[in-house]
Parts: structure tokens; C-alpha cells; sequence
């Protein structure tokens, strides 16, 4: 995790909200490949140090959701993401939900996926074609417009989506 993003979450009073609108991401990840290959993982172990900061955050209050674009039939990538989802960001405190991308056409999306801390820091997360890390990687910004923005989108993907434990694959 950058910088950037722990500065948010130390900041944070109130909501982190995180909006994903790719079908893969970084596909080179271990845990990635190990779940490829069929051998097991412990997602606890593995990302032990973001479920700390989640149960940190979330037992000060701070609400955090997530919410999933995803094309249908999903990715590979997508399916991995979903078996974690339960035992890992969920069990850490987050609350996850999932929109089908056809449901998404009528919405106002900003062009790339982002963390937005109490609706006034925006961290816009570059990657490059491939899911991989950009250079820059992360952008932060404050202006309010643009805040107002991302705020509007989240919330329109959230009201439509469905929450992780209904969502099936």
C-alpha cells in the first residue's frame, strides 16, 4: 500500500470509500499465482498488514466500503478477488459490493479507480494497461469539485450494487 493511501486512512474520521472499475490488476502477485496453481493461501496471513489498518480504522469508526465494476462473465481475476473477499476484506471490517458492468451505462464514472477519505481527499490510483502499477501510481487531490465528483460516483455504484454475499459467480 502507498503512502498515500495510509495517510488517508490515518486522516480519516469518518468514510473511505474505494471504487474498482478493472477487471485484473497486477496479475504477477504470488497469491494470485498460488491461487492459479491450486495451492492453498491463508488471505489473513498474506494481507495481514491491511487487515491490521482495516480493524484499526474501521474500530475508530471510520466506515470503509468498496465497491467492485466488474465485466460478466468475470476475469479470473475477478473470481480470485470474490473468494477472498469474504475471509479477508470483509472479516477485516470492510463492507464490499459489486456492480455488473452493463448496469453501470447510465452512470458518471470518473476514468480511473480511487480512495476518497471523508469526501474531501481524492487518491486516484494510475495503472497501466496490463493492471500494472503507473508511473505516477497515485495522485492525490483536494479540490472540491472533483471530490463532489467522486463522491456522486461512489454513491451511484453503491446504491445498484450488490452486497457481497449475494453476489454470486
Amino acid at each position: 500500500m502507498t503512502s498515500a493511501v495510509r495517510q488517508g486512512f490515518a486522516a480519516a474520521q469518518h468514510s473511505a470509500v474505494h471504487l474498482e472499475m478493472r477487471d485484473s490488476y497486477m496479475t504477477d502477485d504470488p497469491v494470485f499465482i498460488a491461487w492459479q496453481q491450486g495451492r492453498p493461501f491463508d488471505p489473513a496471513e498474506e494481507y495481514r498488514s491491511w487487515s491490521e489498518l482495516m480493524r484499526e480504522v474501521t474500530g475508530r469508526g471510520v466506515v470503509v466500503r468498496r465497491a467492485r465494476i466488474v465485466s460478466e462473465p468475470v476475469s479470473e481475476y475477478i473470481r480470485w478477488e470474490h473468494s477472498l473477499t469474504g475471509p479477508h476484506n470483509i472479516a477485516a471490517g470492510e463492507q464490499v459490493r459489486w456492480l455488473p458492468r452493463p448496469r453501470t451505462k447510465d452512470l458518471a464514472l470518473p476514468g480511473v479507480d480511487y480512495w476518497l477519505f471523508d469526501g474531501t481527499t481524492v487518491v486516484f490510483n494510475h495503472f497501466t494497461g496490463d493492471g500494472q502499477w503507473a508511473d505516477p501510481g497515485m495522485e492525490t487531490l483536494t479540490e472540491p469539485a472533483v471530490a463532489k465528483l467522486c463522491s456522486a460516483a461512489f454513491e451511484s455504484v453503491w446504491e445498484r450494487a450488490i452486497p457481497h454475499e449475494q453476489y454470486l459467480i
